[in-house]
């Protein structure tokens, strides 16, 4: 599942950081603690890999 917005891909890459051990679990904050709860490392590195060319900086929630 690809990120849809700059913001979504930093905080996936946040989350895929913790998971890996390279972070703090504790330093996590708002989406990225979010992400890391509810998502698989590998659905991490999925949305955390996504080009950022073309993407708005944020997406309104619908």
């Amino acid at each position: 599942m690809p990120a849809k917005s700059k913001a979504q891909q930093q905080a996936a890459g946040a989350a895929l950081a913790a998971k890996r051990g390279e972070t703090k679990v504790s330093d996590l904050q708002g989406a990225s603690k979010e992400m890391y709860d509810s998502m698989s490392e590998k659905e991490l590195d999925e949305m955390a890999s996504t080009k950022r060319k073309g993407k708005p900086e944020h997406v309104d929630k619908d």
